[in-house]
């Protein structure tokens, strides 16, 4: 089947065709890795993921690379402020390079815990200083780019489209956006391909260059990186939506300037994730950490579940009672699959009937996981054969990644004891008989199990 999916540049949902016809080139903007991972980081990354699997499950391979930024992401995101891991190194009183490793390794041990598949490429920014440098002096010489006294700055004046992925005119461009007010620039919207080191103070970070010691500016970083991996033109760039307006737009600027083509077919971004019915920022400081979730007692996969209940392009809303409904829903699956395995076996995928199809409709439809997900629920409450329910939704999770066969093992392995407690507590619940139901419950607990009530009692154990 066809793969449609919205494309930021052109602002509708298109027909997705690889430059190469089994080949997808997929460039992600990875972490700046100065801090921990938020849980608006893990979305972005659950939904690149679904992007992911949804290619492969059509049989395309996809060959992804995702870079990590461990220099030059000012703390402007433009060209203003900190570099933040040379802030981070002051606050924290460890190297740059030290704090680069922790919270890089943080990322990926998150994101092996949501069942994120790894890139097929890393590319750190400090490992590509000499493509970067190339790239620069290639837009010297093209005339695209100018020094001042503080870096050498690209001339946005010169790509007749500049805002067109952000659709922003070129005046909203330049209040909206965090841009240093340096009069030397030639337009508001110019910045830093290559930043000179401030005289009297030593970087962590800094490197000879044709410039003297200096660094990159974050811009450059994918630019540099993603060319240098999948070509002068590759099939999908991703990233959240607070790119578009100034990395990505910039990303784009210099590609064309270097190459005189776009190179990026389709430009892929989520929104953001809000947090009790706000918008996460630090500045409220109304964001979680990755680690938060474990701390809790909640299953990784639990806050996986979550961000597939809503499309990438939508909103969602984060609150630790929407994880806990979540976890519940999981569990819930889980024991509903083990139930049909200990009566039925597996049988082979039937893909001529109509949930299959349903599901490859939704899923090739721009990423409608939600429907798909309601589909799995639909599935399972049908009057078709229990082989083919197990066959439907453990070939689905190839999308879903929830481990569902590993789910149906643990909910096989509750010990007898904790069943028939939960049977007993039903009837006493049935019966009105609350306090004693609230004693059952105790004693679930006190074996290291937690009860959850949904359409039928849930249990699971405790982290």
């Amino acid at each position: 089947m066809k793969v449609y999916l919205y494309n930021t540049l052109s602002r509708k949902v298109e027909e997705f065709i690889p430059l190469v016809k089994t080949k997808v080139s997929m460039y992600t903007c990875g972490m700046t890795v100065y801090d921990h991972t938020t849980v608006g980081h893990m979305r972005t990354y659950v939904n690149t993921d679904v992007l992911r699997r949804v290619l492969e499950y059509n049989g395309l391979e996809v060959v992804q690379v995702e870079n990590i930024t461990d220099v030059g992401h000012l703390t402007g995101d433009g060209d203003l402020g900190e570099d933040k891991l040379e802030k981070a190194s002051s606050e924290l009183g460890k190297s740059a390079w030290a704090i680069a490793k922790k919270y890089e390794k943080e990322f990926f041990d998150v994101m092996d815990k949501l069942n994120v598949l790894r890139p097929t490429i890393i590319c750190r920014a400090t490992e590509h200083i000499d493509e970067m440098i190339n790239l620069v002096k290639l837009l010297e010489k093209k005339g695209f780019a100018y020094k001042t006294t503080n870096g050498i700055y690209f001339d946005t004046s010169k790509i007749n489209d500049y805002n067109v992925l952000s659709g922003m005119p070129l005046k909203e461009l330049s209040e909206g956006a965090r841009v240093e007010k340096n009069p030397e620039k030639k337009n508001p919207t110019d910045f830093a391909l290559w930043k000179f080191s401030p005289s009297g103070k030593k970087r962590q970070m800094e490197w000879d260059s044709p410039w003297g010691k200096s660094f990159p500016g974050w811009h450059i970083e994918c630019s540099a990186m993603s060319m240098k991996y999948l070509g002068e033109r590759f099939d999908i760039h991703t990233g959240g939506e607070d790119h578009i307006s100034v990395h990505h737009t910039n990303e784009r600027a210099q590609n064309i300037a270097a190459v005189g083509h776009s190179v990026v077919s389709l430009w892929f971004h989520n929104t953001f994730l809000m947090i009790n019915g706000e918008k996460m920022s630090k500045s409220k400081k109304n964001y979680f950490w990755g680690k938060d979730i474990k701390e809790r007692g909640f299953d990784y996969l639990a806050i996986r579940y979550l961000f597939l209940t809503g499309h990438y392009r939508s909103r969602i809303n984060f609150t630790w009672e929407s994880l806990e409904f979540a976890q519940a829903s999981l569990y819930s699956l889980y024991f509903k699959l083990a139930k049909i395995s200990k009566k039925s076996k597996i049988k082979p995928l039937d893909k001529d009937q109509d949930y299959y199809k349903n599901f490859l409709k939704f899923v090739n439809r721009d990423l409608s996981i939600p429907q798909a997900l309601a589909l799995a629920w639909e599935t399972l409450k049908s009057d078709i054969d229990d082989g083919q329910k197990l066959a439907l939704l453990f070939d689905w999770d190839r999308v879903f990644s929830l481990n569902l066969r590993l789910g149906v093992e643990k909910a096989l392995e509750i010990p007898d004891k904790v069943l028939k407690l939960i049977e007993k507590r039903d009837v006493l619940r049935k019966e009105k008989k609350w306090e004693e139901a609230d004693g059952i419950r105790d004693e679930i607990s006190s074996l290291g199990y937690r009860l959850m009530d949904m359409e039928e009692t849930v249990v699971f154990k405790v982290n």
